[in-house]
């Protein structure tokens, strides 16, 4: 669907807008990518696009935060990577079908819960190292924009009869 690359936060940012413009509720977007990659960052794009209430940031020791949004369904970002098995996920009871539902870490989590799932996986385009002090969940709780600017390549993959005649 999209193979692009990022060099700057407010790229990222503006990717997460851009992948605003055609979700909506019932849609899940499952976000991988090492630590720092910017995986928050593009969901922060996305929450201000949808006029999302609240700062969007990293959910690690919360699990899941809901934000109403200003029109339209709520977003409601998770990150599953202190999860140990799929179950606990349920256990959040998330509202899957009336809003649009952003998982960190999500692979292997979300299977079986939408056939239409917006897979969207950041890596370092250059192959380098997490930044330095990058060496666990706390450092992506942090402000994402700390992160420095550097080359990121998202691919995004969309699977599910939702997504067939859906351009980005």
């Amino acid at each position: 669907m999209l193979d692009t690359t990022v060099s700057t936060t407010d790229e990222t940012t503006a990717l997460g807008a851009r992948l605003a413009a055609v979700l909506r509720a019932g849609d899940l977007v499952v976000l991988t990518g090492p630590l720092g990659a910017g995986k928050t960052t593009l969901t922060r794009g996305l929450g201000a696009a949808l006029g999302a209430r609240g700062q969007v940031s990293s959910p690690t020791f919360v699990l899941a935060r809901t934000h109403p949004t200003t029109a339209g369904p709520d977003l409601v970002h998770v990150d599953a990577y202190r999860l140990s098995d799929p179950l606990e996920l349920d256990d959040l009871d998330l509202d899957w079908d009336g809003s649009i539902v952003v998982v960190e870490w999500g692979r292997g989590f979300v299977d079986g819960v939408s056939d239409a799932v917006l897979d969207v996986e950041i890596t370092r385009a250059t192959g380098a190292a997490a930044p330095a002090g990058d060496d666990g969940p706390e450092a992506e709780a942090t402000d994402p924009d700390d992160v420095p600017d550097e080359p990121r390549r998202v691919v995004v993959t969309a699977t599910g009869a939702r997504w067939a005649d859906t351009t980005l």
